[in-house]
């Protein structure tokens, strides 16, 4: 009997001795233990092989003799097998003395048995040495040993055979059988592994060291074995069921290191890999890292104390009391003792003496471990007759390079024999990376070289490897050589350049370029070119993707030039002696990357020529990705893989271009597919078109399956349909079609093809269909002519042993039997297949026979198992490939553990430690779910997404790198969905950027993509990286889309590694180096670069985006410093030159440079940038002839367009129309006023009828301001219709005179309702009563009626009209469809609308609809929102919904009982708003703010700028305390953020203080030129005692200039404007009078002693402002100076009165006496014109529109001058009062204050209804009988009829003209009426009337802007009730304003007190006498 059946004999009698002892009497219990042991030793002895003698056989063949052995065995075990055994085994292996009786028995049994086991393990080892893996040999020996013969047990041919006679009543009988069997057995299986299983699940315990978090959150990564211990310890049931199938059934790798065909690799999908897993060695005997006893199960069970004892609780109760030493002893002496017993199988040597060597198997290119592989293949004299095998050559070339190159790529006869294998072709690319030199010499001969022997391929070599001497031949003109290069077409591409001029060429790029097949959509576009280079440059490809995709190669020869195509793709490619170095398939082999790195050149190779599979394949693959990025020399990887996955998928996924017939490479589909799962399955598996397409290439078959599965259905085609065989012998069929017909017809397809010569021959004519042959070689007998097949056996298509066995046995499983019925396959897989069969067979039936008991057993020895095989593995001690196949079941059970599993802790150990490990398992799932179309493998990366806030940080610090880049990955791609909030995005980032980076800075390109997400305060402390160029590159290409709050924090933080020492010591090249990061640096340390720094970096810091302040930094350092700088450098400055000193660029006059100055000053104008005087006069006017403008060109006039309006009105005046014409299309963009525009449309059209042409009007632009009013009444409605989108309010800058004579004209038509869309940028500025008039014909016109910009009393009028059509209650939807006449809706209706209890939902829907309204909300609406939204518990869930212009009309006492989440909410609202807040009164603004500062905990402690940053505008309305104590370097750095800022007078002194600190800029005596530029604006804050001490040289005129500029541009800004338009009078004279003071101190103005003859310019009056120079100064310009700036003069605020009456008087010596003045002058005088004589006021001229409108415009008329120009308009203009039409009232503007009270009547109400809309925004100065004389005409019947009938919209519509209503008519008002009046109105009423009209009820009926706009003076003449009523209003209480109206509430009853509103009044009425009462 052989030795296997006596080792199963021997486990079998051991077994059957501890079951059945009591049933055996071999051994008597009474004999002494010792003679038992001798006598067992003997015995075993000969079963082992010791000695081969006669008795060693004979002994050996009984089986008796093993049955004695083994009950012997037992019966000597008995002892040692009580309690005491753990003791004494403990004992022993701790190396104690005196452990007793039992020890030394086993001491000396183990001692005894340990040499016959080791022999008997050695034979056993020596049976197995001709196996390569345990199934092979198990399969073998089964066999019995004859050679290869197969007549195995386990072969299905043999049993099939064997059970053929069995009967099939047998069969049927197992079901009966079989439970009692497996019961019996299972129960025996618990009793016998029990214990085993205890005690090898302790040992494991103890000997992998589970990871775990220890007490700083941080924990070791680990590895397989290790989480699947960690499983069995958490209740995580591994089901790896079939997966030991798996194991040890699975096929053997094919041995293939090249691609062809005759590689029977099974198709995959993509090129995919498994990635090593990291791991700890297990199998280790000095292990010091055991694990502690208190983590293992023993711990556990001595804490239970079992009562009855079992074997584990003894064994763990022995192990508690050892120390760690002797643990740690005792494991390394147990495993020594295991290492020497299993040292056969350990060690490889073991087989050497047993057996002869056998034959290698043939190599695998990865494979690198056999060092006898050399002398066994590398044979290479025996290669020269062209045996050789590829794989072998392969192999060779790796493993012996040093022997190869001189004996291959040195030997050209050896390397020609070799070449003339297609699989050696890449063998090109070896030997010249390694013998270049070698190559040239042997293939460069050109002597050598004939037109018959030249092969292309050969020539593309030399041509770039010896490139010079090639060329040399050619330009040589060596005819000969020439012949031969040029006999050939295919060296066309060859393009000698003989010109001396270097010319560079790489055919890497020209086939990259010519061969991009995927783009090859139109074949009738490919040229006869692009075929050629990629036939000789890319063969393999292209015979691949364009000779095997059929459909496009008929696409192609359609053109008669590419016949020759198909002659080249039916020729065998095989005779083709050489192939190009570069090819892709051969090369980029990314799945073999990870074992074995490619050199560097390999993957530089690959990334050029397949960036796309190389986004895939490394990029997007983490390990790969990590191993190449070790290697210096790839480090260039990290930069081109991007994670824009957007960007690869629009440049891949073409889809539209797949409708035609063209080439798509499987990568590039794969890729979509995988990324682009939607569109795909979309455009793809859903169009049969694009499907067909795609599957014309066969390597893309693997779409049918994918489709299918995406889509549900059958995709491809109905064979029946498609496979039309019969007529394939007329019309061949695609590769396609062929090969999908073998697929899925096979058996119609073998009986209509294989079987008829004629039909296969034609088919297998194409080479794309030669596969026919092969596969049809199968099914019949067409070969048998030629012998044999030595390649396939051949086999009886209709037998099929697996198929027919499965029959026999009845068994039904569903398994596909057909792969393993083909011919040829593998009886092993057969095996596989029937053992999977049966199991899905069984385990039903052997679930059901499992006790409870049972099942956990069964799971925990699968577990045990592999664990003890996956640590095998990692010693290298099995082939068995565990880890690749339980992968997919790990993830299963780690996705279902991860679903039910609640306890956070759990989870976060498997994140945490676990997370490299998972990171890597997910690879193989997720490729596999590609073809599957499932996206399970990410539910490991959701679950970081699910930590707990508390827990995030600790556990994304631990987690390593490698999963960090794929949540990351996972992250971007899904942000959208996963909504987490902004503190656990902040969490998050903080984590990464401070713990990830620091750990490893390769991580910051992922990063990227979240830079625009980071705290600023995380930026700023990334770790120190600045001298890491790469990062440096990254940032500066990324910064310019930041945030100014995260470049700033990117420019401090690279300012740390900076100090001004280091700046210099930079280099010329430093701002190159840096990048765009350079203008992010603060500025205290941007201004230490060096001019040479600077003059070097300058294209650098144009291209950035630097501020102001760094641009006047940097264009005055390098002018001042380099007085030679070049005509380009000046051109590279652009812009920037107009930050440069005037007198430095001057030094440039007469050069080269000087024109491109002037170009960029010009520039730098046109662009709206103001600069100063002396740079516009002595760059551009100085240089041209401005006397006489008559005499400028058309082209010098156009580039002075721009400057025109600084030149004045008699300037343009003197221009002709032919001068102007062709300069139109230059001054139509250019800011004109009114009165410079007139003068220039007046010389364009001299003729009114000029302008009806509507282009003539539309090429006006900004001129059309000057066009007049009366005019604009002569043109036809059709052109000022065709005109109004190019001229409107916004656009153009109509006059208020203009806009009301358009509207009026237009909207007097009847046909006006059609029109809307051509009107609407006029809507704003039509009158209401336009509106009232048309509202019910406007409704009607459709929907679009409710997207035009109305105004909020239009909106109000046309929803008025609205609710009164359909007559009943307006629901929500309706109301929300309203659109942008919504606004208008009342109180009343929006109460009616709302129910008593809204959904949430709803009352969202309705604030985000009006908080998106393009106009602003009118108070009384926003007003009735808060006070409807008090009634609902949801009031605080909506306050983000209320936007800030709702949010901010909240009371402060409301505001100020926020908590801390909702006052964050409403700061993040007014941050996304400021207008709003800005609007806000200064005391309520201050309120507000502190209000927030406190809640948000800001008002102690240091003012940060996070705290700072976070209020925005807001930051400086803090209280002045806190804003002291801002910090200093944050301001100094920050200095733009604060000057944008605005701030009180309070404030400004502040600031003030600050910049005198040593800190910051320190004593004004010591700044310099740099400290102005930083201080700028600021500089207006200093005292005038501060401002005396600056040094004089440093102010000069253009500085003062400059800082007049930087402060009006700042008030032209949109926070500068709404912060002036909230300073009162006095605060904005007294910044003035700042400004005034800087300007005459520094110019000599106010030095005493000191006279100074300085005269500006009107330049200079522009720069600066005309009031800030002395009255003097200005009354010494001269003539031409005062004209060009009289509008400027008369317009400033600031003047005088005397200083007003000496410009007047200037102004007669220019112009004459004011009977003279033009039309024009008058237009210009603005305040002057009030210091008229009335005398002179009634000789002036009148007659135009305009002119009235500008002396209308001035408010500074008194009661006297009024009436005497309202008459000197009357008589120049010959009208009555009753003719006056809207154009003219509104161009009266404060002269319709001069009309009597008694006259105003006559006025036409209808025309002055239509001009109220501006007049009630003046503050008109009427008396109060002409007041109600114009209330009388608006309360007129054609007007707006009686005072009571009028609504809110009325009241908003008249404006401050509501003053007159009488006191009767104000005292009637109800609370909608009061809505209505404006605060200005209120403003202006006398006080007087103000106390008498107003009673309490109807004070407390105010909001809060119209109490404020109350004045001190009518507060102090109310009454104590009306003052209560009007403080009630602006301070509420609690909010809920009282009722003084008995029996009715305005608003929300004040709760619980139940007395009446007037029993309340009564109260306080009391109560304020009692305060007010005299003491006694």
């Amino acid at each position: 009997m052989r030795l296997k059946q006596h080792l199963r004999t021997l486990i079998l009698g051991i077994s059957l001795g501890m079951v059945c002892r009591g049933a055996q009497n071999i051994v008597r219990e009474n004999e002494p233990q010792f003679e038992a042991l001798e006598r067992l030793l003997e015995e075993i002895r000969p079963l082992s092989g010791q000695n081969p003698g006669p008795r060693a056989r004979s002994a050996g063949s009984s089986l008796a003799a093993y049955l004695g052995v083994a009950a012997g065995l037992l019966s000597v075990s008995q002892p040692p097998l009580r309690d005491e055994l753990p003791g004494s085994v403990l004992c022993i292996l701790a190396d104690r003395s005196g452990c007793g009786f039992e020890a030394e028995l086993t001491r000396a049994l183990a001692s005894g048995l340990s040499g016959p086991l080791r022999d008997l393990v050695s034979a056993l080892r020596s049976q197995t040495c001709s196996g390569s893996t345990i199934t092979d040999w198990y399969l073998r020996s089964a066999g019995g040993g004859r050679g290869d013969q197969t007549t195995s047990l386990l072969d299905v041919d043999v049993v099939a055979t064997a059970l053929a006679g069995v009967p099939a009543a047998l069969f049927s009988s197992w079901a009966a059988v079989l439970p009692p069997t497996v019961s019996y057995l299972a129960e025996f299986l618990l009793t016998l592994l029990h214990t085993p299983l205890e005690y090898l699940h302790i040992i494991l315990q103890f000997g992998v060291d589970v990871p775990a978090i220890d007490k700083s959150n941080r924990c070791q990564q680990g590895d397989l074995k290790q989480l699947l211990m960690w499983g069995m310890s958490h209740n995580l049931s591994w089901s790896f069921g079939e997966t030991l199938l798996d194991i040890f059934l699975a096929p053997n790798v094919p041995v293939c290191s090249y691609p062809g065909t005759d590689c029977q690799m099974t198709p995959q999908f993509s090129r995919s890999f498994s990635p090593p897993l990291k791991s700890t060695g297990l199998l280790r005997c000095d292990m010091s890292s055991l694990a502690h006893f208190n983590s293992t199960r023993c711990a556990e069970l001595v804490r239970e104390m079992p009562a009855n004892s079992t074997a584990a609780y003894s064994l763990c109760r022995e192990l508690s009391v050892l120390s760690r030493e002797d643990l740690q002893r005792v494991w390394s002496n147990a495993c020594h003792s295991f290492g020497s017993l299993l040292s056969p199988f350990l060690n490889e040597s073991a087989c050497s003496d047993d057996t002869p060597a056998r034959a290698p198997p043939a190599p695998v290119r990865v494979a690198r471990s056999d060092r006898s592989l050399k002398d066994l293949l590398c044979i290479y004299d025996s290669w020269v007759d062209g045996s050789a095998d590829p794989s072998v050559v392969s192999l060779c070339s790796e493993n012996f390079q040093s022997d190869f190159i001189p004996k291959v790529c040195e030997n050209t006869q050896l390397f020609q024999t070799l070449l003339k294998d297609p699989k050696n072709f890449w063998l090109w690319a070896f030997c010249f990376n390694l013998s270049t030199a070698f190559m040239v010499d042997q293939y460069c001969a050109y002597d050598t070289w004939r037109p018959e022997n030249l092969v292309p391929s050969i020539v593309t070599f030399c041509w770039n490897s010896d490139h010079d001497r090639f060329l040399h031949l050619l330009c040589d003109f060596n005819l000969h050589f020439f012949e031969v290069i040029f006999s050939s077409q295919q060296n066309n591409w060859i393009r000698p350049n003989c010109s001396g001029v270097q010319e560079e060429f790489d055919l890497s790029a020209l086939v990259a370029d010519s061969c991009r097949y995927w783009e090859w959509s139109n074949p009738s576009e490919v040229t006869a070119d692009q075929l050629s280079v990629c036939i000789q440059n890319d063969q393999m490809s292209f015979l691949v993707l364009v000779c095997n995709n059929g459909t496009f190669l008929q696409e192609l020869l359609k053109n008669p030039d590419n016949a020759w195509v198909s002659d080249y793709c039916t020729s065998s490619p095989a005779n083709q002696p050489t192939e190009n170095p570069v090819n892709v398939l051969d090369w980029c082999t990314y799945g073999n990357w990870l074992a074995s790195p490619p050199d560097p050149s390999i993957v530089g190779l690959c990334w050029q020529n397949d960036q796309i599979g190389f986004q895939k394949y490394v990029c997007c693959v983490i390990p790969l990705f990590e191993k190449l990025t070790l290697d210096p020399q790839n480090e260039w990887v990290k930069f081109v893989c991007t994670n824009d996955t957007a960007a690869i998928l629009d440049n891949v996924c073409l889809y539209s271009d797949w409708i035609r017939p063209t080439i798509v490479d499987m990568t590039e589909l794969a890729l979509c597919a995988e990324l682009d799962v939607k569109n795909f399955t979309q455009k793809v598996c859903y169009n049969n078109t694009v499907l067909r397409n795609m599957v014309a290439n066969l390597d893309n078959i693997w779409l049918l399956q994918y489709c299918t599965n995406q889509t549900g259905r059958q995709m491809g085609f109905d064979p029946a349909v498609e496979c039309q065989y019969n007529s394939w012998a007329v019309e061949l069929p695609e590769s396609t079609l062929l090969a999908l017909c073998w697929d899925h017809d096979q058996a119609k397809f073998v009986s209509s093809v294989c079987t008829n010569p004629s039909i296969l021959s034609l088919i297998t004519k194409e080479i794309s269909s030669l596969w026919a042959n092969k596969f049809c070689a199968f099914y019949t007998n067409q070969n048998s002519a030629q012998g044999p097949s030595t390649d396939i056996p051949t086999v009886n298509p209709r037998s099929c042993p697996v198929w027919d066995l499965m029959q026999r046995l009845n068994w039904s499983c569903g398994l596909d039997v057909s792969v393993i019925c083909q011919p040829g396959s593998s009886k092993l897989q057969g095996i596989q297949t029937l053992l999977r069969c049966g199991l899905k067979v069984f385990k039903p039936h052997l679930e059901a026979l499992m006790t409870p008991s049972m099942a956990p057993v069964l799971d925990q020895v699968n577990t045990l198992f592999i664990v003890i095989l996956v640590a095998l593995e990692e010693s290298n001690m099995t082939t068995l490939r565990v880890t690749e196949n339980i992968r997919l079941a790990v993830v299963d059970s780690l996705k279902q553990y991860l679903d039910r599993e609640t306890n956070f802790d759990n989870k976060r150990v498997l994140l945490q430690c676990f997370g490299g490990l998972l990171t890597n398992l997910m690879q193989t799932r997720r490729l596999q779910e590609v073809v599957n179309g499932t996206t399970d493998s990410f539910f490991f990366f959701q679950e970081y997404f699910k930590i707990p806030l508390q827990s995030l940080s600790p556990l994304l610090s631990g987690v390593d790198n490698t999963t960090i880049r794929q949540i990351l990955q996972y992250y971007l791609r899904n942000r959208a969905t996963l909504q987490l909030s902004e503190e656990y995005v902040n969490t998050m980032m903080s984590v990464l950027f401070h713990t990830q980076l620091a750990k490893d800075y390769t991580l910051f390109p992922d990063l990227i993509p979240l830079l625009s997400m980071a705290n600023p305060a995380d930026i700023e402390t990334l770790p120190p990286l600045q001298s890491n160029v790469k990062v440096l590159q990254i940032i500066s290409s990324i910064i310019p889309g930041l945030s100014p709050e995260r470049r700033s924090a990117f420019g401090k933080w690279f300012g740390k590694s900076i100090s001004p020492l280091n700046t210099t010591a930079g280099g010329l090249s430093f701002i190159r180096d840096t990048g765009n990061l350079i203008v992010y640096l603060p500025f205290h340390t941007f201004q230490n670069l060096s001019p040479a720094q600077l003059e070097d970096g300058l294209d650098v810091l144009m291209n950035a985006a630097m501020s102001p302040l760094q641009q006047q930094f940097v264009a005055q350092r390098i002018v001042r410093s380099f007085r030679n700088l070049t005509a380009n450098q000046f051109v590279i400055l652009g812009n920037t030159t107009c930050f440069a000193n005037t007198r430095n660029l001057l030094a440039y006059v007469n050069t080269v440079a000087f024109p491109v100055i002037q170009g960029n000053v010009r520039a730098c104008v046109n662009q709206g940038l103001q600069i100063p005087s002396e740079m516009i006069g002595s760059l551009v006017f100085n240089t041209s002839d401005l006397t006489s403008p008559a005499a400028i060109g058309t082209g010098q006039l156009s580039q002075l367009a721009y400057f025109l309006p600084l030149l004045g009105s008699d300037f343009l005046s003197r221009l002709n129309q032919s001068q102007l014409r062709p300069a139109l299309d230059s001054l139509r963009s250019v800011p004109f006023t009114p009165a410079q525009a007139r003068a220039i449309v007046d010389k364009l059209f001299p003729n009114a009828s000029d302008l009806s042409v509507p282009a003539q009007l539309q090429a006006l632009g900004t001129l059309v301001c000057g066009v007049k009013a009366e005019t604009l009444l002569t043109l036809p409605v059709t052109t000022l219709l065709s005109a109004l989108p190019r001229i409107g309010l916004k656009d153009a800058g109509l006059t208020p005179l203009q806009a009301n004579t358009i509207t009026s004209k237009l909207w007097a038509s009847a046909n006006v309702t059609g029109w809307l869309d051509k009107v609407e940028p006029l809507l704003s500025a039509t009158p209401l009563l336009h509106v009232m008039a048309r509202a019910s014909r406007l409704l009607g016109t459709g929907a679009t009626v409710y997207t035009y910009a109305w105004n909020t009393q239009q909106a109000m009028t046309l929803f008025d009209q609205f609710t009164r059509q359909k007559k009943s209650v307006l629901s929500i939807g309706s109301f929300l469809s309203l659109g942008t006449v919504a606004p208008g809706v009342s109180c009343n209706a929006l109460r009616q609308m709302l129910p008593d209890k809204p959904p949430l939902s709803t009352m969202r829907s309705i604030l985000i609809f009006l908080r998106n309204q393009s106009v602003p909300l009118h108070t009384s609406l926003k007003k009735c929102i808060i006070e409807e939204l008090y009634r609902f518990d949801f009031f605080s869930e909506l306050l983000n919904e209320l936007g800030s212009q709702i949010a901010l009309s909240l009371p402060v006492s409301t505001i100020k009982k926020f908590p801390p989440d909702m006052m964050d909410t409403l700061r993040k609202m007014i941050l996304q708003e400021p207008r709003y807040f800005m609007l806000l009164p200064s005391i309520k603004q201050e309120l507000l703010v502190d209000k927030i500062v406190q809640r948000l905990d800001m008002a102690t402690g240091e003012f940060t700028e996070d705290e700072f940053r976070s209020l925005g505008v807001m930051a400086t309305y803090v209280a002045d305390q806190i804003f002291e104590k801002v910090g200093r370097s944050f301001f100094m750095d920050n200095l733009e953020l604060f000057k944008s800022l605005c701030y009180s007078s309070i404030k400004q002194e502040r600031v003030a203080q600050i910049l005198l600190e040593t800190a910051m800029f320190g004593s004004v005596q010591n700044w310099t030129t740099e400290t102005l530029i930083q201080v700028d604006r600021f500089l207006f804050f200093l005292s005038k005692d501060a401002i005396q001490q600056i040094p004089a040289n440093l102010m000069t005129q253009e500085r003062i200039e400059r800082l007049f500029i930087s402060q009006r541009q700042w008030q032209h800004g949109e926070i500068g404007a709404l912060c002036v338009q909230g300073r009162s009078a006095a605060e904005r004279q007294s910044l003035f009078e700042k400004q005034q003071f800087v300007l005459q101190y520094f110019l000599g103005f106010l030095r005493v002693g000191r006279f100074t003859s300085l005269i500006p310019s009107c330049e200079a009056l522009h720069a600066t402002q005309p009031a800030a120079w002395s009255i003097d100064s200005l009354k010494s310009m001269s003539r031409a100076a005062f004209s060009s700036c009289l509008e400027l003069m008369g317009n400033d605020p600031f003047l005088m009165v005397f200083q007003l009456q000496t410009l007047l008087q200037k102004t007669k010596e220019v112009y004459g006496p004011a009977s003279n003045f033009f039309p024009s002058v008058i237009s210009q005088l603005g305040r002057m014109a009030p210091q008229l004589s009335t005398e002179e006021l009634v000789r002036l001229q009148l007659s135009e529109r305009s002119t009235i409108a500008a002396l209308g415009a001035v408010s500074s008329w008194n009661s006297k001058q009024l009436p005497l120009l309202f008459l000197t308009i009357m008589n120049s203009t010959k009208q009555s009062l009753s003719q006056l039409d809207s154009s003219t009232l509104v161009a009266f503007g404060y002269i319709i204050c001069g009309i009597d009270a008694k006259a105003m009547r006559n006025l036409s109400a209808v025309e002055f209804s239509k001009a109220v809309l501006w007049l009630g925004q003046l503050r008109l100065s009427c008396s109060e009988e002409q007041s109600q004389a114009l209330v009388w005409l608006l309360s007129q019947s054609e007007a707006f009829g009686p005072v009571s009938s009028w609504s809110t919209e009325v009241f908003l519509e008249i404006g401050t003209l509501a003053v007159g209503l009488s006191d009767m008519e104000m005292s009637s008002l109800v609370k909608e009426q009061i809505e209505g009046i404006t605060p200005l109105a209120f403003s202006l009423i006398p006080p007087e009337k103000f106390s008498v009209v107003f009673k309490p009820v109807q004070i407390s009926m105010f909001s809060y802007d119209q109490a404020v706009a109350v004045t001190n003076t009518q507060s102090s003449a109310l009454s104590i009730e009306q003052q209560t009523a009007l403080a009630m209003v602006l301070n509420p209480w609690e909010n809920k304003p009282i009722d003084f109206r008995a029996g009715r509430s305005s608003g929300v009853a004040v709760l619980p007190c139940p007395l009446s509103p007037a029993t309340e009044l009564l109260m306080l009425l009391l109560t304020t006498l009692l305060v007010h009462a005299p003491v006694v």
